[in-house]
């Protein structure tokens, strides 16, 4: 299961790097909402408190958090199946959001 999310995670990564910051204006919120719930779910999955994650100055290194944070995620395989399928729906929006 682990797959599919580095798969869809590794999607977006691969979809938005390129993009220039007129591109990210609209979208960059979408983008740090899927890495804070990415970040909420590997948390919990932790048992450990969720924390907020930095808001960088640049849109530009958002593929780069989400990255980092999806890898902390699927490091914790096995997910619950309630934690893999939450994954799944906040990456689903926020494609939605994005392209």
């Amino acid at each position: 299961m682990s797959s599919d999310i580095e798969r869809a995670i590794g999607r977006v990564v691969e979809g938005t790097r390129h993009w220039s910051p007129a591109r990210w204006s609209p979208r960059a919120d979408a983008m740090h909402a899927l890495v804070q719930e990415i970040a909420d779910l590997a948390a919990d999955a932790e048992d450990r408190p969720r924390r907020p994650v930095p808001r960088l100055p640049n849109d530009l290194h958002l593929p780069d958090q989400l990255q980092v944070v999806g890898l902390d995620l699927i490091e914790l395989e096995p997910l619950a199946p309630e934690r893999q399928a939450a994954a799944e729906r906040a990456i689903a929006a926020a494609r939605s959001a994005l392209f």
